[in-house]
């Protein structure tokens, strides 16, 4: 009995991730523009969380990725309420989806799913074809749990058990907190109530509180996630937990008038216990969603302190990697923000040159080591990332962004340059020409300027002017042409000196050079397009 339980249960939870994972491959970048809307207001967030945890088949999964969300400071306890209020209903679909009793076509959909996934060439298709074998699978281990806890039924001491779930449903409270918290899934153990609901082994007053231990018990996941997090992100976690104790106490209370309109709901006790999971969740949301501005509140009572306030965004966390359509936009946010700081670089480095500034200099410097371990921050997030199961199109976002990643580390390192440039200038007491420094500036803006625009090109995917960037990089050759032949012209005409003059050609060639790179930037985004025409623009390398 016990390999047939734990077998079905491991078909169960495997069949549930595959089902999940398909689901998440055939939305693609639909969930994370889902996830772009949530700052909206709670309501959106409520249903945001709603279709997101549909797809995930986990509220833990969302939950845990809200609790990244607040860690990164990219979302406020009062948008993370909305949204883990409406993970739990999402939840319950799984529930919902088992009570229609569909295992006659477990088989047929497995052997529907395979053939989708061997022999179509459409990738779609193949993700969909993913998702009916996890759909086949996530039944027949909920049917070989079922046939393997018949026995149960006829053994004295289960019924004893279950009875005193009913006779005292804290008891069965407790139950479901420690079978949830074992198993991490609260689908799962919804799925192990239906199961032995349908053999006969558990009355509908006996699986009731053990349901409403079961939401509280899929909140450790979240709790145990948010160790060694922000205050913020802790609140996060501590509030799902509070939500679903809060929303328990109430339908304790309540209990006599709920089984009734639970056995009303359905002849089928299966179904009972879906209704039940789904009803709990909704009533709860809707009773609490208008209090979220008091729950924030006592959860920050609870846990009190001052909220820290980072140096700057932390995109790059783990708790994303289990969705890899929104681990893949936290990469991008995380890459736009090193080009922001590599644009720096080299404009700290540009001013210590043409005002013999030694801080920007140093600045300069600082931020190169910010953008090396950004690089190294980033690789190694995608390389994480690369180990999910991903689609064919994440995959060479991937490739995509590692080849970004280098261009943007490199135009870091020739602002380094510059700042070395400026450093040679500074203590050997160097001046420009007003002309050179003229031509300094103008040079640095057009640079900064093309610089700006790949970044902007990597955060919003903006074809058009991607395609344009390799023409602003020619003008910016010709105009170092046109500077390095002007400076020529003033050095054998005697109107400025020769080791000035070096610096000079190295700095305008450094900055060539940052162009370069840039306008890879946009080269690369137009090759990741799948669908796109590639215009074949040559790619520049040192």
């Amino acid at each position: 009995m016990l390999i047939g339980v734990f077998g079905g249960l491991g078909l169960f939870l495997y069949g549930m991730q595959t089902l999940s994972d398909g689901l998440q491959k055939v939305a693609g970048d639909r969930l994370r523009r889902l996830l772009e809307v949530l700052t909206r207001n709670p309501l959106t967030g409520v249903i945001m969380g709603t279709v997101v945890t549909a797809i995930l088949q986990s509220s833990s999964a969302t939950t845990v990725m809200i609790v990244g969300f607040v860690n990164a400071g990219l979302m406020t306890l009062r948008q993370a309420a909305g949204v883990i209020m409406g993970a739990n209903v999402g939840t319950t679909v799984t529930a919902q989806i088992i009570a229609l009793d569909l295992s006659e076509a477990a088989l047929p959909a497995t052997a529907l799913g395979v053939l989708l996934i061997m022999f179509s060439k459409n990738k779609r298709t193949r993700y969909v074809g993913q998702a009916l074998v996890g759909f086949g699978l996530l039944f027949l281990g909920m049917t070989t749990m079922s046939t393997s806890m018949k026995p149960l039924a006829d053994m004295q001491w289960f019924t004893d058990l279950t009875a005193r779930f009913a006779q005292n449903p804290f008891l069965g409270v407790l139950a479901g907190i420690g079978l949830t918290g074992i198993v991490q899934s609260s689908s799962a153990t919804i799925g192990i109530l239906q199961g032995l609901a349908r053999e006969g082994a558990i009355s509908l007053q006996a699986a009731l509180p053990v349901l409403f231990g079961d939401n509280i018990g899929t909140t450790v996941t979240a709790l145990l996630a948010s160790i060694g997090t922000s205050l913020a992100a802790r609140r996060a976690a501590v509030m799902h937990t509070l939500f679903n104790v809060i929303g328990t106490i109430i339908f304790l209370i309540i209990f006599p008038l709920v089984v009734p309109i639970v056995l009303r709901s359905s002849t089928s006790i299966v179904q009972q216990i879906a209704n039940a999971h789904t009803g709990f969740n909704v009533a709860n949301t809707l009773i609490q969603l208008p209090f979220i501005g008091v729950l924030v509140l006592l959860v920050t009572r609870l846990i009190p302190g001052e909220t820290e306030i980072p140096s700057r965004p932390h995109y790059l966390d783990r708790r994303f990697l289990h969705s890899p359509a929104v681990a893949l936009q936290q990469a991008r946010k995380h890459f736009v923000l090193m080009g922001q700081i590599a644009k720096e670089t080299v404009h700290l480095a540009a001013e210590g040159v043409l005002n013999n500034d030694d801080e920007a200099v140093q600045r300069a410097f600082q931020l190169e080591q910010e953008v090396n371990q950004m690089e190294h921050e980033g690789i190694q997030y995608l390389l994480d990332i690369s180990k999910q199961s991903i689609s064919d199109q994440q995959s060479e976002m991937i490739n995509m962004m590692l080849n970004v990643a280098n261009d943007l580390e490199r135009i870091g390192d020739h602002g380094e340059n510059i700042g070395e440039l400026a450093l040679e200038k500074i203590e050997a007491k160097l001046g420009f020409s007003e002309q050179a420094q003229e031509e300094l500036v103008l040079m640095r803006d057009q640079v900064l300027a093309l610089v700006e625009r790949a970044v902007s090109v990597l955060q919003t995917d903006n074809k058009t002017l991607a395609s344009n960037l390799y023409k602003y990089e020619e003008q910016i050759d010709e105009l170092e042409t046109q500077l390095r032949n002007s400076h020529m012209a003033r050095l054998n005409a005697g109107a400025c000196l020769t080791t000035p003059g070096i610096i000079f050609l190295d700095v305008i060639s450094n900055l060539e050079r940052v162009a370069d790179h840039a306008s890879n930037i946009g080269n690369w985004i137009i090759d990741y397009t799948p669908t796109h025409t590639s215009p074949n623009l040559p790619e520049h390398d040192d």
